[in-house]
């Protein structure tokens, strides 16, 4: 069965041959455009959580998104012309407020869509987005059922799949000594999907899955799920979860659970996760351990931070950074700010057969020069796959210890292992 991006690149090809637009023929501003340059805005529209449970990840989204805008204006713009400011909606962690938010930026015809940061806010608004034939491109979704959605081939992220992080995570546990483990998840795709692949994963590194249990992320308590764990003694507790798993982690603890015995995900990556559990006793959370997409980059990092002092969450930064600059490569490839022309080129631009660059500027002089070729993020190596996915990634190995949050390690894994 043809793949979903090659189905997408067919119909974007008859859309170029057809010479429709995606959003109206304004000129070019917004969704639809024009092909060719020609002096034409291309408009980024972010679409993260500025309210909501996940409202810790807004400020780096949109830093991120900024910082690679301001670069690409440094540079000279996007086929000559600056990019103008970028325009934001609230995706506020809830569906229908996110729904109307991608339908606010679809009515700006936006030329492309960063976002949405949680993948269940995806779910419930790529259909607006891609449905008008506008890119959309998140550095934060990891659902695993995000890699097989009728996207028309429109849909990119630069955040692994569930199905590598779980791999990362199951390995982690097993190195860590465990062998009989309880798996606590939000009861939603992305815990499910989570769980299931990490319940496999541990099975084939000989670990026995004691326990794999789901909540209503809704929920005011979490006893059912905590009372499974407790009364199966497991030595080591795998939680997905999001802001609401400070209170699961809270009653884990009280239950009895140790603090090294729990393994959070990227969802709780957050050093301030102490004070959220136990605001009279932060030093709970010592001894928890956590897996989490990431990037090896002091550089990028030092640069974000001048960029934003006020910065003290980076997770998901430089995939958001790296969806951006690559967008603005893809439209220079195609010599156009119409999605419709421009999706084709966005699996080419990170090619392992194109000569390697690492900044919006390097890369477009080549593309100029006619070369083709492989950027490299600041993430680390993209490489799309005909689904839209990244093919490799690199991920942090967390920690919560007696100098408080602090990175064990960072580790480079693929999709091949």
């Amino acid at each position: 069965m043809a793949s979903k991006k090659v189905l997408g690149l067919t119909a974007a090809t008859a859309a170029l041959v057809l010479g429709l637009t995606a959003c109206g023929s304004d000129g070019g501003e917004g969704g639809g455009g024009d092909a060719g340059g020609g002096g034409e805005e291309f408009t980024f529209g972010v679409l993260y959580p500025q309210t909501g449970s996940l409202a810790f990840l807004g400020p780096p989204q949109i830093t991120a998104a900024q910082y690679a805008v301001q670069e690409i204006n440094d540079a000279g713009g996007i086929l000559g012309t600056e990019v103008p400011d970028i325009v934001e909606a609230d995706e506020a962690g809830d569906n229908a407020q996110a729904n109307e938010a991608a339908n606010a930026l679809v009515a700006d015809e936006v030329n492309a869509v960063i976002g949405a940061a949680a993948s269940g806010m995806t779910q419930a608004t790529y259909d607006t987005i891609t449905g008008a034939e506008i890119v959309q491109c998140s550095g934060s979704n990891t659902a695993a059922e995000l890699s097989e959605i009728e996207d028309g081939g429109y849909y990119f992220r630069t955040a692994p799949s569930d199905a590598l992080s779980s791999i990362v995570m199951a390995r982690t546990i097993a190195d860590a000594g465990h062998q009989n483990v309880a798996i606590v998840s939000r009861g939603d795709d992305y815990g499910r999907g989570y769980a299931d692949g990490l319940q496999a994963e541990l099975e084939s590194l000989g670990a026995q899955v004691t326990v794999n249990e789901t909540y209503d992320p809704e929920a005011t308590t979490f006893d059912s799920v905590v009372n499974a764990v407790s009364g199966d003694e497991p030595d080591a507790v795998a939680l997905i979860a999001f802001e609401e798993g400070a209170q699961v982690i809270a009653q884990l603890l009280e239950s009895g659970v140790a603090g090294d015995q729990l393994f959070i995900t990227d969802g709780l990556n957050d050093a301030a996760l102490g004070e959220t559990v136990n605001a009279d006793d932060p030093d709970s959370v010592n001894g928890i351990t956590g897996v989490a997409p990431s990037a090896d980059n002091p550089e990028f990092t030092e640069g974000l931070t001048s960029f934003n002092e006020e910065l003290d969450v980076f997770q998901f930064a430089p995939q958001v950074y790296d969806c951006v600059t690559a967008i603005a490569l893809a439209a220079e490839a195609a010599d156009s700010v119409a999605p419709s022309d421009y999706v084709a080129e966005l699996p080419n631009i990170s090619r392992p057969e194109g000569t390697e660059c690492g900044s919006f500027a390097e890369c477009r002089d080549l593309l100029a020069d006619g070369e083709e070729i492989n950027y490299q993020g600041v993430s680390g190596n993209i490489d799309f796959d005909d689904n839209g996915d990244p093919t490799a990634a690199t991920f942090e190995i967390f920690h919560f210890g007696d100098d408080g949050h602090e990175i064990l390690a960072y580790e480079e894994h693929s999709v091949d292992g």
